[in-house]
């Protein structure tokens, strides 16, 4: 039998965000979808309507770089049989799923498709979807696709290129209504689709995958905290040394504030301020 070492030990307050986690958590759903054809699989396969859609291959938090200007961080990167791209993005917040996002991510992926000289015409099609807790759109529809048109002809423009956004709050006994209830669940025991049920119960239920997710939390403690340091220390430099690491404090603050991961004791221990003087930074954020 495995003795855990203390650093494997999940606290309290990481059992309990894991089992407030949802697939509207993008580190959650990092987890689920990764290295999972078959999670794949079933999202693609609702979303767009095809029942025989075979997934090759899926990768997660994919990093696309741009030497010149800003690189991005796709959530979720797959490739069906048919050679067809998808960009799946997770979002809780509205202003993280905007127009000019989803146009930038399609840009992004089509620069790192074709090799140098190679024909324009051998681009595959793309879409770009955006999963988003709310309905960002607003017209209450279960799914938008956007797509070009000629405006003189009503003609669609098919230059292959192609974005979607799915209402995370639609709810309906069709395949996306179910889907969308399944990603707000916090219990598996409540989810309609087995695949998404067994991923996200391994992840909250078991303890490989609470260790995993706890390793995880514990990453994005250290990595806001280090960030927000180091642009306090940036911010702060001119001001002396005492100022410029109360900065740093505040800066790692209120990075994790608004990643919304942690909560404001948590922050308080990690930053070294008070809990009142992450309040008072919180009731700023939010102002």
């Amino acid at each position: 039998m495995k003795i855990l070492e203390d650093s494997e030990l999940i606290n309290e307050e990481d059992m309990r965000r894991i089992k407030q986690f949802c697939l509207f958590d993008d580190d959650f759903m990092t987890k689920c979808f990764e290295g999972s054809t078959e999670c794949t699989e079933l999202v693609l396969r609702i979303i767009m309507d095809i029942e025989d859609l075979i997934v090759t291959d899926v990768r997660t938090q994919v990093f696309v770089e741009n030497l010149l200007n800003r690189s991005v961080r796709l959530d979720v990167l797959a490739a069906d049989s048919n050679g067809r791209k998808y960009n799946i993005e997770i979002q809780r917040q509205d202003k993280g799923a905007g127009r000019k996002r989803a146009r930038y991510n399609s840009s992004m992926i089509d620069t790192n498709l074709l090799k140098k000289g190679e024909d324009f015409a051998r681009l595959p099609e793309t879409y770009v979807i955006f999963i988003t807790e709310n309905d960002v759109l607003g017209k209450e529809k279960p799914v938008y696709h956007i797509n070009r048109f000629i405006e003189e002809t009503g003609e669609r423009f098919d230059d292959g290129s192609h974005i979607l956004y799915m209402n995370g709050s639609y709810r309906d006994e069709t395949p996306i209504g179910k889907l969308m209830h399944d990603f707000s669940c916090r219990e598996p025991s409540d989810m309609n689709y087995e695949i998404l049920r067994d991923r996200s119960r391994f992840f909250k239920e078991s303890k490989e995958g609470n260790l995993i997710m706890s390793k995880i939390m514990e990453d994005l403690r250290s990595e806001s905290f280090r960030e927000g340091v180091e642009m306090g220390k940036i911010e702060g430099k001119t001001e002396g040394k005492i100022e410029g690491k109360i900065e740093g404090m505040r800066a790692a603050a209120m990075r994790m504030l608004t990643s919304e991961r942690f909560g404001i004791e948590e922050i308080a221990e990690l930053s070294g301020l008070s809990v009142e003087e992450v309040k008072e930074l919180s009731t700023n954020k939010t102002a």
